[in-house]
């Protein structure tokens, strides 16, 4: 736990000391990335011992606080989180250091390397908090680090709005869990985590809180409404791990009450489920309507914490029916894609980064011909690309997969509405993974393919090695998470066991079930690529014996294509919009092309999303107009304010006397 603690320690005084540093673009970059690189190395080394099957490691000091305690442990579970935190801090710090050096000469880097360092910190001790005091304020400390992050860019109007947003959304979310922890702590007097406990009557009401508060910070349908705000907003690589990792911190707390709450009923399980599906579709339906990349890839945040859910949901109609197969499959599904996520998001954003990097604009429409000119970057996205569409042999059909299987299990195994409801996941889960192939399509194809569409794809050029290396590592990690999946599967049993209550070789028995498919898909995939390395081989020595020229493709007497000719980001979308347009309410404006010689025709979209527009909205317009009918009360006399103040002293004292 001392290391966990040192690594802590690092992340907060290198943060410190870049803000010191902050005259200087290049030291305030080594100070804020050297210390996250030496801290993630000292925090994996405890992270991977417990993880491998070391005992939990715990400390407990008093605090001086109401409450409060400083008690941290690190067990199965949080060492799962933490894993993929620390992974993901560090690579987008190396990333981040050239990326931001573009700014140094109109703004100071000190800061944001202060609030990055200082967000990495506040995951780390969220993920390790065991007593709610301490949690609820590493949580505000988190939101508050993300949340100058977000306004980096704070001169531009847009970005205030997104942090004001993002903002609102994290301090309702954590309303809803500080309710949580005082209900679950009033029985005991303790706000440690070993002492909670939830009364029968109040654990449904505990749930539910549970999943709005932290379902908030997740981005769970509709509570989701700041991430297409925010993720655009940030720093590419600061969007990297908050997507790949900061919005799973809701994920983690919600697991961390439900082990708190005691047997789940059935209907725990339907919700899961329900909140699944309805932002995997929604999540991927908004993807697909975007122009911008960072936002189109922040609707698939959503989309894949539906997925999650999914997982969870699959996992407590499991332990619901005691049918240890949908428990093991539901949660090391939606557990393992926690990390998979983190993964090829943290790997798009990058690429998402590079691209703004290397031709200045995020427009999908202003974009084209990338893959030319950015060859690296082009690879890298398409690896994240296929990931996340959940096809075999990368990391996202793993974790699709154990889902799958669950599901196909409760489908044969129970019978009824649980039935149907399992076969709704099966459903949801192709829905989704179709829809994702069709956008990343969309994506890759208008933004890497093609002709430019302007002069700033016409320049782009590829990032240096600092900020392809990470993209690589990402890449890679995602591969090997395929090809290794039947290993990847087995490590996930310490944990397992933490979440489900399940003995380790009930778990294994379930696992087993997995295994073998994915070793025939592994050992396939590995077949296939030995014979297109093969193939490329003999490609290349038949080739070096024959003088070789370049010249363009046979093209119907188009000699010279021009991007005119191409699909936009719209005009590729639209029949899938058009199918969907009673959910989406697409606006479109369409110029059709006239007379036997056209010149001219347009077509563009625009889809706002729907719970900011008929929910949020409302809501917050209802908000401030009942608010403002309050505005008498601020005169500007402080003496007033005094009063104020002293009055309401005064009720407080009648009522605790009463």
């Amino acid at each position: 736990m001392m290391t966990l603690l040192l690594a802590l320690s690092v992340l907060l005084i290198s943060g410190c000391a870049a803000l010191v540093a902050s005259a200087s673009p290049r030291w305030a970059t080594i100070l804020g990335v050297g210390g996250v690189l030496v801290s993630s190395v000292l925090g994996l080394v405890p992270t991977l011992d417990v993880l491998f099957g070391a005992p939990m490691l715990a400390l407990h000091a008093s605090w001086p606080v109401p409450y409060g305690a400083f008690f941290v442990e690190l067990d199965a579970l949080s060492a799962f989180f933490l894993l993929p935190t620390f992974l993901l801090a560090a690579l987008a710090a190396v990333y981040g250091g050239e990326y931001m050096l573009t700014h140094a000469r109109e703004k100071w880097l000190g800061p944001p390397w202060f609030f990055y360092n200082l967000l990495v910190a506040s995951m780390v001790l969220v993920l390790i908090a065991r007593n709610g005091v301490l949690f609820l304020m590493a949580w505000e400390i988190m939101a508050l680090a993300s949340f100058f992050l977000v306004t980096f860019d704070h001169e531009q109007a847009n970005v205030r709005d997104a942090g004001w947003t993002y903002l609102v959304a994290t301090h309702l979310g954590a309303a809803c869990v500080m309710v949580v922890f005082l209900l679950l702590g009033r029985q005991f007097g303790s706000l440690d985590f070993d002492r909670f406990s939830a009364p029968p009557e109040l654990a449904s009401v505990l749930f539910l809180l549970a999943v709005a508060g932290f379902g908030s910070k997740a981005g769970f349908a509709p509570f989701h409404v700041w991430l297409p705000e925010a993720h655009p907003a940030a720093p590419s690589h600061v969007s990297a791990l908050m997507s790949g990792v900061m919005i799973k911190t809701g994920i983690y707390g919600l697991i961390r009450v439900l082990t708190f709450l005691g047997p789940p009923p059935l209907w725990w399980g339907g919700v899961l489920i329900g909140i699944g599906l309805t932002s995997g579709v929604f999540g991927v339906l908004f993807a697909l309507a975007q122009h911008d990349l960072k936002r189109l890839l922040a609707y698939h945040s959503v989309e894949n914490i539906g997925i999650i859910a999914l997982g969870l949901g699959v996992g407590l109609l499991g332990v619901s029916t005691n049918s240890p197969s949908l428990t093991v499959l539901g949660f090391a599904g939606g557990l393992l894609h926690v990390v998979n996520h983190a993964l090829f998001k943290g790997l798009l954003f990058l690429g998402a980064g590079a691209v703004m990097h290397g031709a200045g604009t995020g427009e999908i429409d202003h974009l084209g011909g990338l893959f030319k000119r950015m060859p690296h970057a082009g690879i890298a996205f398409l690896i994240g690309a296929v990931a996340i569409s959940g096809l075999p042999p990368l990391n996202g059909f793993v974790s699709e997969f154990l889902i799958y299987l669950g599901a196909f299990h409760g489908v044969s195994s129970l019978a009824g509405t649980i039935a149907v409801a399992v076969l709704g996941v099966i459903a949801g889960l192709a829905l989704i993974g179709g829809l994702a192939a069709a956008c990343f399509t969309k994506a890759f194809g208008i933004v890497f393919l093609g002709e430019p569409r302007s002069d700033h794809a016409a320049h782009a050029h590829e990032p240096g090695l600092a900020m392809r290396l990470p993209m690589f590592l990402l890449a890679a990690s995602c591969l090997l998470i395929g090809l290794l999946a039947p290993s990847v599967v087995g490590a996930l049993i310490p944990m397992l066991e933490n979440v489900t209550n399940l003995s380790r070789e009930t778990i294994q028995a379930n696992l087993d079930l997995a295994t073998g498919p994915l070793l025939f898909v592994a050992m396939t995939s590995l077949g296939l690529f030995g014979l297109i390395a093969v193939l490329a081989g003999l490609r290349r020595w038949l080739l070096s014996r024959q003088q070789v020229e370049e010249c363009v493709t046979w093209d119907c007497g188009y000699a010279h294509p021009t991007a005119r000719m191409q699909y936009t980001a719209s005009s590729f979308a639209h029949p899938l919009i058009s199918l969907f347009k009673m959910f989406l309410h697409t606006r479109s404006r369409f110029s059709s092309p006239q007379g036997l010689f056209p010149r001219d025709a347009a077509l563009s979209t625009e889809t706002e999303d729907l719970s900011r527009r008929y929910l949020f909205q409302p809501a917050f317009v209802l908000i401030g107009r009942s608010l403002s009918s309050l505005r008498w009360l601020q005169q500007g006399q402080i003496q007033l304010y005094v009063l104020y103040i002293a009055l309401t002293l005064l009720v407080l004292l009648v009522w605790g006397l009463g």
